[in-house]
């Protein structure tokens, strides 16, 4: 679904303003060259919040306590 939509605000960009179209095609595979270590450091963030969640709640997992769904 988010493939489509970018495909149809991209035709609606090139109809509307074709040089900006072809350079935002373009320039393109540079942004997203650009943001992958951004991604990495989410991930590396994300796994690290979620160790130290898994750390906090040992004990009480441990004791029994299990949440109310």
């Amino acid at each position: 679904m988010r493939s489509l939509l970018t495909l149809v605000g991209w035709l609606i960009l090139l109809v509307l303003c074709w040089p900006l179209a072809l350079l935002a095609l373009l320039l393109w595979p540079l942004v997203w060259l650009v943001s992958l270590p951004f991604r990495l450091i989410g991930v590396t963030f994300e796994a690290l919040f979620a160790l130290l969640r898994a750390v906090l709640f040992l004990p009480a997992r441990v004791l029994g306590y299990r949440a109310k769904a």
